[in-house]
């Protein structure tokens, strides 16, 4: 792997662990950043198993760099949002698990980053809120899907016109995150997750991380038609039946 400038990336038990650091700016999102997310997950080792997303600092990510930002042309707009469409898309469906822990601030294109992850581990301190209507922007990072497929189209609305803040408690009955752990906690409940999912069969991961959000957009029809197809590729493989006979020849307690 490559050095890179605004993220740290390492391997361990095959669990990769990508980190934002730009602590001195909230973890916010420059196209830089973007770029060397997008540079980690067309580059992922062969041997990984899962991802573990997280950010260095006080605050999981406080959003779009404003202080960047510089005036565009519509159409340049339009790309740039474009690229950041891209770049999420990997961590979605790069066919690996990607588990975030979240703290602190989870703020517009922070929330729309960590929609992107499969499993969500936020701890006491974490709070989320989408102030673009502020800023006078619209979101740009998928948000308008991904976040809105979570909470609601109508949820996303209030947040936007509104500015408010939802915190951890909030965040968790939304769906924002799967689970809620005190404060600094966070990556070792999201790593501990990591683990567990690492155990999975890979057929198994990259069929849920890739194959549900794509039925999801599907008829009913085509959606049940998309699941036999899936369900052949994953039954047929040799691991399937080592894994069955394994389980079926437990050693039950006495």
């Amino acid at each position: 792997m490559s050095d890179y400038r605004y993220l740290t990336f390492s391997v361990q038990d095959g669990i990769g662990h990508l980190a934002l650091n730009r602590p001195e700016k909230k973890n916010a999102i420059n196209d830089a950043l973007c770029l060397e997310i997008e540079d980690i997950f067309r580059n992922l080792p062969g041997d990984l198993d899962v991802v573990l997303l997280t950010g260095n600092g006080p605050e999981f990510c406080s959003g779009l760099d404003l202080s960047e930002h510089t005036a565009r042309e519509p159409f340049e707009v339009v790309e740039h949002s474009r690229m950041w469409h891209r770049v999420f898309s990997y961590i979605r469906s790069s066919g690996l698990p990607v588990v975030a822990a979240l703290h602190g601030a989870v703020i517009g294109g922070g929330l729309e980053l960590a929609a992107c992850a499969h499993v969500r581990v936020s701890d006491d301190s974490t709070f989320y809120r989408l102030p673009e209507g502020r800023h006078g922007i619209f979101v740009g990072g998928g948000g308008s899907v991904t976040v809105a497929r979570i909470i609601g189209a109508g949820r996303m609305t209030e947040m936007m016109l509104t500015g408010r803040t939802l915190d951890a408690t909030e965040g968790e009955r939304l769906g924002l995150a799967h689970y809620v752990v005190p404060k600094g906690e966070a990556i070792a409940k999201a790593r501990e997750l990591a683990a567990t999912i690492a155990t999975n069969s890979r057929y198994s991961n990259w069929a849920m991380t890739t194959g549900l959000s794509r039925i999801e957009n599907m008829s009913a029809d085509d959606g049940l038609y998309t699941e036999s197809l899936i369900t052949g590729i994953t039954q047929s493989s040799g691991e399937v039946k080592e894994r069955i006979d394994k389980f079926l020849n437990r050693k039950k307690p006495s």
